[in-house]
């Protein structure tokens, strides 16, 4: 099981390992194993709520995800992305954009680099969404009950989620970016802020409206799909089930790709302290991204979310976390080594109470049991 879903990440790692030696010796191996060691660390809760969205698709889009997906994550948002930064920030071609990452990396980086607010701002208004309709939600199985109780109450309130995120985008656009302004004497950051937090915020709001839609539209159609079936026939037109479902699956689909790209952005930016050096990276990157597809694949077929129910909930705390650390960077320099373990550590926490919470359900299983053989004995 383990190597027929890792399998591909296996034999990736072996291929990009082998092209860095290539291309810059042991020294480009040992840049290209941190990238990927940093990608995964970055991206283990991204793999947790891509595996709640995926157990819902068909095996077909679980492909589809693992083939065209990764290609997406490896080679749009690690290589082409960064270069269609420099493109658009410094107004130049693509061809010029490349010829620049190749050959004057120095200042390549430095225009990635002054393109981070714009890009900070999209992702980190995408995954304070995802955090706070997870948290409004009311939910039957609660972790931190203390904390999710009110909120889930104050969750009824209509397009609060919308209105936080909106309060928390002026906020940072009126402190991080005019303070930046006052005093490193940069361009005034606070309009780009602005205008990218919101287009993060429409972004969330079409693809996961679209895909949330007709994820309700399918529930509907499987509820009465008897019923439904016999009337597509009755009028002729009996694959009406399966092109809902196509449109559920795709919009799913499209929705994960974005969910993958707005937290490729840390690791995308947090590479540069390591190497500037675009091949170097996309190589690292991409062998990150590939392992954390296949853990999402795992954790569908294993099951793993069902049996552990807090991890869901570990990651949509460290998604929130994420997205603050996206939000104060654009002033503040934060550690990859400070994102990557706080996930990780939020992560193991849930997964603990995961544990303890099995144990105690089988331990009052076991009390039951025993209760029930003493009443039948006695009543003997």
């Amino acid at each position: 099981m383990v190597l027929k879903t890792f399998g591909w990440s296996f034999a990736v790692t072996a291929a990009g390992l082998v092209a860095a030696v290539l291309i810059g010796g042991w020294t480009a191996f040992g840049i290209v194993a941190i990238l990927s060691i940093l990608e995964i660390s970055l991206s283990f809760d991204n793999a947790v709520v891509n595996a709640g969205i995926l157990k819902k698709m068909s095996a077909f889009w679980q492909k589809i995800f693992l083939t065209i997906g990764i290609l997406i994550a490896v080679f749009g948002m690690r290589l082409v992305f960064p270069v269609v930064i420099v493109a658009v920030s410094a107004s130049m071609g693509p061809i010029e954009a490349v010829d620049l990452a190749l050959t004057d990396k120095d200042r390549y980086e430095q225009l990635v680099t002054d393109a981070h607010p714009s890009i900070a701002a999209f992702g980190g208004m995408f995954l304070l969404m995802i955090f706070l309709d997870f948290i409004f939600e009311d939910r039957d199985i609660k972790w931190l009950g203390w904390i999710e109780r009110p909120l889930a109450k104050l969750g009824k309130v209509d397009m609060l989620s919308v209105c936080i995120a909106l309060i928390v985008l002026l906020i940072t656009s009126m402190t991080f970016a005019t303070h930046a302004h006052l005093h490193d004497g940069s361009a005034n950051k606070a309009e780009t802020v602005l205008l990218s937090g919101v287009a993060g915020l429409i972004t969330y709001m079409i693809v996961g409206g679209l895909s949330g839609y007709f994820e309700d539209k399918l529930e509907e159609e499987e509820e009465r799909e008897h019923e439904a079936e016999e009337a597509a026939e009755r009028a002729g037109k009996p694959r009406s089930a399966v092109v809902l479902a196509g449109k559920a699956a795709f919009f799913m689909f499209l929705y994960l790709e974005v969910l993958d790209a707005s937290f490729s952005f840390d690791g995308v930016i947090g590479a540069f302290a390591i190497t500037n050096d675009i091949v170097l990276m996309a190589i690292g990157l991409g062998i990150g991204a590939m392992y954390v597809r296949s853990l999402t694949v795992y954790l569908v077929r294993q099951g793993t979310l069902d049996d552990y129910v807090y991890l869901e909930h570990g990651a949509h705390y460290a998604i929130g976390a994420l997205a603050a650390i996206l939000l104060i960077t654009i002033q503040y320099q934060i550690s990859e080594i400070i994102t990557g373990l706080i996930g990780v550590v939020l992560i193991g926490w849930s997964f603990w109470s995961s544990v303890r919470r099995n144990r105690a359900l089988a331990a009052a299983e076991g009390k039951a049991e025993a209760s029930d053989k003493t009443e039948v004995s006695s009543g003997v």
